[in-house]
């Protein structure tokens, strides 16, 4: 076990989130992977240029000596002249600045009172114009966590970098669909405690941003990069996290590797790895510095005035709507969580007598259920497809027990008989299942379970059928 305490383990996270709305600096929309074929290709090559110290970059400097040509595809339907950095920036996007000033205010922050757009050298490519375009929105922020508090001392609004395609040698291909979509970025303070603190502060934060319904879902809309020291030694930025779930394995990998170089008496070095899929680390670049940021002349200032956050409305927590759920209709917490942005559940609730619990589970839990049983797709369900189900259970034609064969059968387009499903009335088989008990005598109660409910498997009510069989064994 490692004591994180005793190597004053430091950790803090920076989650970058894409938000739902056109992009940052022009009307093109946010497709992040657009279904056209690029209709426009141009090549690059980006050098370094000093920031605001009247330094250049280390970081910017190990990237161009990588002397990369840099290809871009891009769609005309998603991207123009400003992905291309063929023409200005346009004003910024006012409903992005909204939507992190929303953002800012739930994570407790104090709200600057002018947003200067600096330029962030970003010379990799997946910049066109060799940097990357970034806001200060708030400092000063905290959320509570089971283990205390973690201080949210800066949040940024930025765009999004371009999508690389592939790499060789010399070359890097990137698309131009996701440059420029608004991201709000959260740093958080180095107080986060242990790796299962780290991915709580984490889930935490992104509990938050769904709860705004302003940001996008999907894999590859968050990223959430994870910054660790130990001894009081150099500073390890661990990027490409997407699965909350791996996040304390890497962690535990990463101060393992530390621990072994000091063991060894070489020099940690102050570096940006990446999280791999087998939870170890690979190097990636120098860790950048302040010489890389400098100001964006081609926008103005934003001023954000006490009226304009005044007029914000702060939405319910997931975590608040989820407990009144659990509470009003007796759910399990998983399972009410799991309902939020499920618009059909109360619909159905209030349509059918049927227990609200067994609703929810039809809902949530059975489509998995046919997933990992039949390996088939329950997305292509659809609302009417739970209504069939539903009306049948309310009306008393089909059991518990028949629902997922019979969407497993409608997955595949199959034709419903819903004779084949219909329910028999177990006062119907109670002489079958006393005759049964007394021919297998001995038998477990798992046992005659299994012998009655493979014979009338859909068509009767298993708890019924259990109840029958323990009147009998007893």
């Amino acid at each position: 076990m490692i004591d994180y305490k005793k190597l004053d383990f430091k950790c803090g996270l920076e989650i970058h989130k894409q938000l739902e709305t056109h992009k940052l600096f022009c009307n093109c929309p946010s497709f992040v992977n657009d279904p056209n074929k690029p209709d426009i290709i141009i090549n690059r090559k980006l050098r370094s240029v000093a920031g605001e110290t009247g330094t250049l970059d280390i970081a910017a400097e190990y990237e161009k000596s990588k002397n990369k040509n840099f290809v871009y595809e891009a769609c005309s339907t998603s991207s123009c002249l400003v992905e291309l950095d063929e023409e200005p920036p346009h004003p910024i996007n006012q409903h992005a600045i909204d939507i992190a000033l929303e953002i800012a205010l739930l994570l407790n922050a104090k709200i600057v009172d002018e947003i200067q757009i600096m330029r962030k050298t970003v010379i990799d490519g997946s910049n066109t114009s060799g940097f990357q375009r970034t806001s200060l929105i708030a400092l000063n922020g905290y959320i509570e966590t089971s283990k205390g508090r973690v201080l949210i001392p800066e949040i940024y609004l930025e765009e999004e970098a371009a999508k690389k395609i592939k790499e060789d040698e010399k070359t890097i291909i990137y698309r131009l669909d996701r440059l420029g979509v608004p991201l709000v970025e959260i740093k958080t303070d180095s107080s986060i405690k242990d790796p299962e603190h780290a991915k709580e502060t984490a889930a935490l934060i992104g509990m938050i941003l769904k709860s705004t319904g302003k940001v996008k879902s999907g894999l590859g809309t968050i990223r959430q990069d994870v910054n660790i020291s130990i001894m009081n030694k150099a500073r390890t930025e661990i990027k490409g996290f997407q699965d909350l779930r791996s996040i304390p394995k890497v962690i535990e990998n990463e101060v393992k590797r530390q621990l072994s170089i000091i063991e060894r008496n070489e020099e940690l070095k102050n570096e940006v790895r990446k999280a791999e899929d087998n939870f170890t680390t690979t190097f990636l670049r120098p860790m950048p510095g302040s010489s890389r940021l400098y100001p964006e002349t081609d926008v103005p200032f934003v001023i954000i005035t006490k009226e304009r956050i005044s007029k914000i409305k702060l939405p319910e927590l997931i975590t608040i709507k989820a407990m009144k759920l659990e509470e009003m209709y007796n759910l399990p917490a998983q399972l009410a969580r799991e309902l939020i942005n499920n618009k059909t559940f109360e619909k159905f609730v209030n349509k059918y007598t049927i227990e609200p619990s067994l609703i929810a589970h039809i809902l949530i839990d059975i489509p998995k259920e046919i997933k990992k049983r039949n390996n088939l797709d329950p997305k292509k369900l659809k609302e009417q497809d739970f209504e069939f189900i539903l009306d049948n259970l309310n009306k008393n034609i089909i059991s518990k027990e028949a629902i997922i064969d019979i969407l497993s059968e409608i997955i595949q387009n199959k034709k419903i008989d819903i004779n084949k499903y219909k329910l028999i009335s177990i006062d119907n088989i109670e002489q079958e299942v006393k005759d049964m008990v007394q021919k297998n005598k001995g038998a477990s109660f798992n046992a005659l379970m299994g012998i009655i409910m493979e014979k009338y498997h859909g068509k009767i009510d298993g708890k019924k059928a259990s109840e029958l069989v323990k009147k009998y064994i007893s």
